[in-house]
């Protein structure tokens, strides 16, 4: 991969991770609910689930889902449905402060693999992420040349923008309404907000072909 080609990737990749998602959403939330240091450990399981994307396009399995009309919706409605549970979780869930001083007692930290485990659900349940890699590696990867250390220099590119973006960016831009997770009512606008988000996002990936 020529540097010229390197650069365009490295550009298209800054675009495409600073434009919002289901992913921008929950990394913000977490960073909300977890702290800053913590909402990494929701990145990398979206990086996770990136790396899968890719390497399913590069097996071809990527053109079988593009052209499969029932395998591209089942992914499509299964992705929307968890983005709606996670967005009505969020709607549901109980202040964790005292309440009229009533104390309520806090839930256990989530840990890091359900953060993990919850970062990767959201990104891998996109069938369109699979159909924009079709068109998106074609346009770095050249079949003349060896595959391999192309698709690693593209993985670790978008994957370290990616990184960069959600946590340098996105959950730095959620840490001046922390403050709102001090009081019940704080924290029932942003349950409300970020639940609402997911909701939305799950409708645009059902409704938008």
């Amino acid at each position: 991969m020529s540097l010229a080609v390197w650069f365009s990737l490295l550009t298209a990749s800054v675009v495409i991770s600073f434009t919002p998602g289901a992913g921008a959403i929950n990394t913000m939330s977490n960073s909300l609910s977890h702290g800053w240091k913590r909402s990494i450990w929701g990145i990398i399981g979206q990086q996770i689930a990136l790396i899968v994307h890719v390497v399913i396009v590069a097996a071809g399995v990527g053109l079988l889902v593009s052209r499969s009309e029932v395998l591209f919706n089942v992914i499509r409605y299964a992705g929307a449905a968890y983005l709606v549970f996670l967005g009505l979780r969020l709607l549901l869930s109980r202040p964790t402060v005292p309440l009229d001083d009533a104390p309520i007692p806090a839930p256990p930290q989530e840990s890091r693999w359900s953060m993990m485990r919850r970062g990767f659900w959201v990104n891998l349940l996109n069938p369109k992420a699979i159909v924009f890699f079709l068109a998106f590696i074609p346009q770095f990867v050249r079949l003349d040349q060896p595959q391999l250390p192309q698709y690693l220099a593209l993985i670790a590119t978008v994957v370290v923008v990616d990184v960069l973006v959600m946590w340098g960016f996105f959950a730095v831009a959620a840490r001046p309404f922390r403050r709102l997770t001090a009081s019940p009512r704080g924290q029932r606008i942003l349950n409300g907000v970020f639940g609402g988000l997911f909701i939305v996002v799950a409708a645009l990936l059902v409704l938008l072909h």
